[in-house]
């Protein structure tokens, strides 16, 4: 069996046994995680464990989300196929990759340049040709692309930071850890009336959100 099979069996395994088994059941978000490759987004001497039910360590003290969260995360964003979505912390640029499969349009934001740019060429290398990456503060969203119809934030912090709310459309659904830092909540918050309606899914645990400023 060459890897490229060995890896797209562990991907199968994974969406089976890691996210349909835990009831999460979106046909689109199924088909991205059995899309796309979780072994090029880990280190090298990681890539073995690409596929466990987890989280992983990469650079600059960051990880790259346990498969089911990040199945979990996009299912809550209920995406269609012709959404602008922010993705406040790119990491590795594995969770932009799923969700360049269920979007028209990703800007990802990573306040790290040597993250930014190694997840840039790798998501251009794999011809997602639909993310647009950028080395930013997260906290202060991108006003150059708002409003975005999701957002969805994969860092904890401990309030909505009031920028990525204000680039929301009115309508729109944000998905982000609340809390204080290892005792969070991954919470949905829809925006009505111009004001946030919130909605607790699961208790979660994330690299903390930090501001450049302040």
């Amino acid at each position: 069996m060459s890897d490229t099979d060995s890896y797209r069996e562990l991907r199968e395994r994974m969406v089976a046994d890691q996210i349909e088994a835990r009831g999460i059941h979106d046909p689109r978000v199924l088909l991205a995680m059995r899309t796309v490759p979780r072994e090029a987004f880990v280190p090298a001497d990681l890539q073995s464990k690409a596929y466990a039910d987890g989280a992983l360590p990469i650079d600059c003290q960051q990880t790259i989300s346990q498969p089911l969260i990040v199945a979990m995360m996009s299912a809550a964003l209920q995406l269609r196929g012709s959404e602008r979505v922010l993705e406040i912390g790119t990491g590795s640029g594995y969770q932009a990759a799923v969700l360049a499969q269920l979007a028209a349009e990703v800007v990802t934001l990573e306040r790290h340049e040597t993250l930014s740019r190694t997840a840039t060429e790798l998501l251009k290398e794999l011809g997602y040709d639909n993310v647009i990456t950028r080395i930013a503060d997260g906290t202060l969203g991108c006003a150059e692309f708002a409003p975005f119809d999701r957002i969805m934030v994969t860092a904890g912090a401990t309030e909505i930071p009031p920028a990525l709310f204000d680039q929301l459309a009115e309508g729109g659904r944000m998905i982000i850890p609340l809390g204080e830092s290892g005792v969070q909540t991954l919470t949905l918050v829809h925006k009505r009336d111009g004001k946030p309606v919130r909605e607790d899914l699961t208790g979660c645990r994330f690299v903390p959100l930090i501001a450049d400023e302040g």
